[in-house]
């Protein structure tokens, strides 16, 4: 393999099964995706970095994985210090972002849903901090949880440094794609799980986000409507029942759970956009605020959108109903 493109590698992830509905011709009018850098943006290098953990993260197993010679560094791995990467605005509006970029919980994809929604939200006025989470198929013990472990102490450290970057602790959102869409919806449904011993003052502040969105978000591990190559990596090869049920984000909303903002591409051949109509309809089942874009073309891992698109709206929609709950 000569060159890396993000909607390959979730492909790997298996067949997916589509209904008669979504399994629809693209139009060809749908934009490719542009090839993914062969550096890190110099935006990501130069900002600051917030280790999550005081020492070594919970848990022990983790074994580094041997990377292809030519794998592009944007794609994030071998993930044993998860750490935040806080991008500033010149003009704060008070509010933090927590965002959590996909990669089928393979890798981290740092430029198209790292410092590229860092940018357009930072022009906003937020303080955006782009989480690195530990990888649960790198030899982690208790999987499933590590990712988890992860996103809550990132709420809770952004809660406890409110003052220094001046924003409200009340007020932390958190923002997924595809299998970070995953981590945002089971942060947002679990928050409140003990996931890890408590270690200092941060872990007695509360891991719930103020607001949650998911954009083209695996939700379900149920097999007929997941992304397999993320379930794999997640939860195993052959996991029990329970454990599927555990981590379907869909299976666990309840009156706590926070709003929910919601986009996906009708044509998305790698994550079935059954992932946020189920979500959408447990929200709705348990009556709680929920807004939800379902645009016709974008595929997959369209980031923060084609220009002269529909996806390429969905951040002003986005931060205007982020407003509106204020």
């Amino acid at each position: 393999m000569t060159r890396f493109d993000r909607r390959d590698f979730l492909a790997l992830g298996g067949a997916l099964v589509l209904t008669q509905a979504t399994a629809q011709e693209k139009p060809a009018s749908t934009p490719a995706p542009p090839p993914p850098p062969k550096v890190l943006p110099e935006a990501w290098l130069k900002a600051p970095s917030i280790p999550l953990w005081p020492g070594k993260p919970p848990g022990t197993g983790f074994k580094a994985q041997t990377l292809p010679a030519d794998w592009t560094p944007v794609f994030l791995r071998n993930v044993s210090t998860p750490d935040l990467r806080v991008f500033r605005p010149d003009r704060p509006n008070g509010r933090a972002l927590l965002v959590v970029p996909g990669g089928a919980y393979w890798f981290v994809s740092a430029a198209n849903e790292g410092v590229d929604l860092a940018s357009r939200m930072t022009a906003r006025g937020f303080t955006v901090f782009v989480l690195t989470y530990r990888l649960p198929g790198e030899g982690w013990e208790h999987r499933a949880d590590v990712p988890l472990q992860d996103a809550q102490r990132a709420i809770r450290v952004i809660r406890s440094q409110a003052a220094r970057y001046g924003i409200d602790g009340t007020k932390v959102s958190v923002l997924g794609f595809s299998a970070g869409g995953h981590l945002a919806a089971t942060l947002a449904t679990d928050h409140a799980a003990t996931t890890y011993a408590k270690i200092d003052a941060a872990d007695e502040l509360s891991a719930r986000p103020f607001a949650t969105a998911l954009i083209y978000p695996v939700i379900t591990m149920e097999k007929r409507w997941t992304h397999e190559k993320s379930r794999n990596l997640l939860l195993g090869e052959a996991p029990t029942e329970a454990e599927v049920q555990r981590r379907s984000a869909e299976r666990h909303v309840d009156g706590n759970t926070p709003p929910v903002f919601i986009v996906h591409a009708m044509d998305d051949d790698a994550v079935p956009v059954e992932n946020s109509l189920r979500m959408m309809n447990a929200l709705r089942e348990a009556k709680r605020p929920v807004e939800a874009h379902l645009i016709q073309e974008g595929g997959h891992a369209f980031g923060v959108g084609y220009p002269n698109t529909a996806s390429a709206h969905w951040i002003e929609l986005f931060s205007t109903w982020l407003a509106r709950l204020s």
